[in-house]
């Protein structure tokens, strides 16, 4: 008896869980899509809450004051302040009496060389003093004579013209040879010294190096550089429409990477008169002073500037959009609701841009993901400009086959 019952009994539980497991199986319910925006006009427009507008950052246009602009820039020796020492005569390098880092005074010894051609020229020295010396004798007896009567007075003038001819050349020879710090005599010791106060911050020499005058100029090496590191020199690239603001006589403030927090001040000195064709930059120079010693030749650095505008609003540049030769921003006149509108510049810098017209102070432009919406602007437009579908006509076999199923209906 029970065992007849047992299948009754079987059957709710196997439904139940046939319930159970087409539960699970449903998938769930899926959210709404947000309708996409539409062009009405001029303008796209967003319904209500759609996700899209949570991308998009709104700034207000500004009049237009004065606008930060930051120009690359790197530090190099003031040259004004630094002397480069090169060999005058060829000779091979005896002692080194300095180095790099050494603070030194005008006429400090740097290194000293053995060198056979300022021999040469402390000889021609010695000479020239021995021929004026001779040359001065010989017009004191021309004179004595003259006044004698004895001699004639073209003997006397062609005695004197030797006498200064003589003089020249002793003044020429003692010229090069006291330039470099020998007085008397032909000890072949040339010496390098320093001509300014400052600090050794290069030395390209060794000891029993051969050096040579032809070994200098652009692309060579000093043996040594001297410089004044208080005072340093910025060299600045500047765009054409910078010219008036990176003018001679402009402060401005330096900041550096590698000294976060700390802002020194220089002011332009010169400025190129012609573009650089491969950057189409120009080359500025300014002036910083260095008092502390933080700032090193070589550093990357950032000029900031300050130019004053008298009329015209500042945006962010990621607000300006580009097509072909057209500037345009895109304007919220209400929430949810965009205009494309087309502006003309009168500064593009990296951070802000200046525009001349077409947006007034107060306004509202899209300065975040403003190229997205301008991608979804130009999609709506396709889609309102695409012809409505219309529904396709039944093919000629499907309007044949329908014919002959209602013909054998009627049968």
């Amino acid at each position: 008896m029970l065992n007849r019952f047992l299948p009754s009994l079987a059957l709710p539980a196997l439904a139940l869980s046939v319930l159970a497991l087409s539960a699970c199986n449903e998938a769930p319910t899926s959210k709404p899509e947000a309708p996409a925006p539409i062009v009405q006009g001029k303008q796209l427009r967003f319904s209500a809450g759609h996700p899209q507008l949570a991308l998009l950052t709104l700034t207000a246009a500004a009049p237009a004051q004065s606008i930060a602009i930051d120009l690359p820039a790197k530090l190099v020796w003031n040259e004004e302040r630094t002397q480069r020492i090169y060999p005058a005569f060829a000779g091979r390098v005896m002692a080194i009496k300095a180095d790099v880092g050494q603070s030194v005074q005008p006429g400090t010894l740097l290194a000293q060389l053995a060198s056979p051609e300022f021999g040469q020229a402390q000889s021609e020295t010695a000479k020239a003093e021995i021929d004026t010396r001779l040359t001065q004798k010989a017009l004191q007896r021309q004179r004595e004579l003259f006044e004698a009567g004895i001699v004639a007075r073209k003997d006397l003038e062609q005695t004197e013209a030797e006498a200064a001819r003589a003089q020249a050349d002793l003044e020429r020879a003692q010229a090069r040879t006291n330039l470099y710090g020998s007085t008397h005599g032909a000890m072949q010791q040339l010496a390098l010294s320093a001509t300014i106060g400052g600090v050794v911050v290069e030395r390209n020499l060794n000891p029993g190096q051969e050096v040579r005058p032809d070994q200098s100029g652009p692309g060579v090496p000093a043996l040594f550089v001297v410089t004044d590191p208080s005072s340093l020199w910025l060299q600045i690239d500047a765009r054409e429409s910078e010219i008036g603001t990176v003018r001679p006589g402009a402060s401005f403030e330096l900041t550096l990477s590698a000294l976060p927090g700390q802002r020194f001040t220089g002011r332009v000195i010169t400025a190129s008169d012609f573009i650089d064709p491969l950057t189409r930059t120009i080359k500025i120079r300014a002036v910083v002073a260095n008092p502390q010693r933080l700032l090193k030749a070589e550093m990357l650095a950032t000029a900031h500037f300050e130019r004053s505008f008298k009329g015209g609003v500042v945006v962010p540049a990621q607000s300006v959009l580009l097509s072909g030769t057209r500037h345009s921003v895109f304007v919220q006149n209400r929430p949810g609701e965009f205009e494309p509108r087309t502006v003309e510049l009168a500064f593009e810098g990296s951070r802000e841009v200046v525009i001349a017209s077409g947006l007034q102070a107060g306004e509202l432009v899209v300065s975040e993901n403003a190229l997205l919406l301008a991608r979804q602007f130009s999609r709506a437009q396709e889609e309102a400009r695409a012809p409505e579908k219309t529904p396709a006509e039944s093919p000629p076999a499907a309007a044949a086959s329908q014919h002959t199923d209602s013909k054998a209906t009627q049968k």
